[in-house]
């Protein structure tokens, strides 16, 4: 019998597979992709849009989605209704990583990415409720996710009617790190101002019968059909599609210029 046949190192080795760099090889050659490059970076989400959008920039994430419900309580962010998105992009994040960490310590990610989209519809007191999971604020701002069905879609397309709509993007990092609790959490939240023609109830009727937007927060899609309903917007359009990624590589840039362990663990 043969002992020692493979070190430690050998085995670990093993438990590691080896993939393909995150960052593809025409990536612009800057720091925040550059610090990305043979990291095991993972997108907590199933959005295939989202995914688009970090492609375009040279970055391929590993598409790992979060099995955390999505349904905190909308009525703790009345004071403050960007910290909604920002908290369930948390709890998105934190899954994933945990739940990676538990499958496999010895590849644990290097970078988990989260995203959640809302539409903040400002002044919405005196409109009609909705079943979107929306709740209003003291500021008579309502919190819009996915309608749950055509109606509701509808109800929200003629709230917005003439009138402009915050989408916001909360998107939440975790990382390692050698301290307790043996992550970090960094986040930020992006924000568009969309600005609705008052558009003819015939041309929202044949929006909702489309089908577009059923599976999009506050919906409407403004890549596709959706479009013929915008005025114009100010802000970034991919934020609105679901995800700014020209603000993660900017803020990506600050924590590597604030922290020069950032992703070292």
């Amino acid at each position: 019998m043969v002992f020692g046949l493979f070190s430690s190192s050998q085995q670990t080795h093993e438990l590691v597979p080896s993939r393909p760099s995150a960052v593809a090889p025409d990536a612009l050659a800057i720091p925040a992709l550059n610090k990305l490059a043979n990291k095991r970076v993972i997108l907590a989400s199933s959005s295939p849009r989202r995914k688009e959008i970090l492609q375009t920039i040279g970055l391929n994430p590993e598409i790992v989605p979060s099995t955390f419900a999505e349904d905190l309580p909308k009525d703790d962010f009345i004071d403050n209704t960007y910290a909604y998105p920002l908290a369930t992009a948390s709890e998105k994040a934190r899954e994933v990583y945990e739940r990676l960490l538990t499958e496999n310590e010895a590849d644990s990610p290097d970078l988990v990415i989260s995203a959640d989209t809302v539409v903040i519809l400002p002044d919405a007191g005196s409109l009609t409720k909705g079943a979107a999971g929306e709740t209003d604020t003291p500021d008579s701002s309502a919190i819009l996710e996915k309608p749950v069905d055509a109606e509701d879609q509808m109800r929200m397309l003629m709230d917005y009617n003439g009138r402009a709509v915050e989408v916001v993007t909360a998107v939440v990092l975790v990382y390692p790190i050698i301290t307790a609790p043996g992550y970090a959490t960094k986040s930020f939240a992006s924000k568009t101002l969309v600005h609705f023609f008052d558009n003819e109830l015939s041309t929202l009727k044949a929006y909702v019968d489309s089908g577009e937007g059923l599976d999009r927060a506050g919906g409407f899609s403004i890549q596709g059909y959706g479009s013929l309903l915008i005025r114009g917007m100010e802000g970034d359009y991919n934020n609105v599609v679901g995800f700014p990624a020209a603000e993660f590589v900017r803020f990506m840039d600050d924590l590597l210029e604030e922290d020069d362990g950032f992703l070292e663990v």
